[in-house]
């Protein structure tokens, strides 16, 4: 895999950044950013659908195992996990999938590259907060707990993606 240790260290720093960070936040009821899946969202493009979604299930399941929220965060990172390829072949072409590189500003553009990340962002939010609460009592608290917590989740991964790829050339 390309620049293994920095994809190492890329996984170390979302999932502590969560356990430790983001998690103990107690900001509102609302405020809940789900940042691990830069991990996700940052892993090369050429890499074999069966790894991102066993990278996937792997962050999932150590993320519910240490925020005790049985399957939530399994099930949303599988999502976002599956849903990668083919939002990216939408985005930027099955051609420029496969030379592979890591996902970047540079690789992508700043619109295709912010397009892909937030939309990942923002299904892997969905699909957590909608298994999360699992009803349709309070729609309106849960849809600002959604909105507020995507929100949050784009700022911080925007910022994760930021540190990871800034000396990155375009190829």
């Amino acid at each position: 895999m390309y620049r293994t240790g920095e994809y190492i260290l890329l996984f170390a720093t979302s999932v502590l950044l969560q356990i430790f960070f983001f998690n103990e936040l107690s900001l509102s009821s609302c405020f809940a950013p789900l940042v691990y899946v830069a991990f996700i969202i940052l892993l090369p493009l050429n890499t074999a659908p069966v790894w991102v979604l066993l990278s996937g299930l792997v962050t999932g399941v150590l993320m519910d195992l240490t925020m005790g929220t049985a399957g939530l965060n399994t099930i949303a990172t599988l999502a976002a996990a599956y849903m990668r390829q083919p939002l990216l072949n939408l985005i930027f072409g099955h051609n420029n999938v496969r030379e592979g590189g890591v996902p970047s500003e540079s690789r992508m553009g700043r619109r295709h590259f912010v397009y892909y990340f937030v939309s990942l962002t923002v299904l892997h939010n969905a699909v957590f907060f909608a298994f999360e609460t699992f009803t349709t009592a309070y729609p309106w608290h849960q849809l600002l707990r959604f909105v507020v917590s995507a929100a949050a989740s784009v700022l911080f991964v925007w910022a994760l993606t930021r540190l990871f790829t800034s000396k990155l050339s375009a190829r």
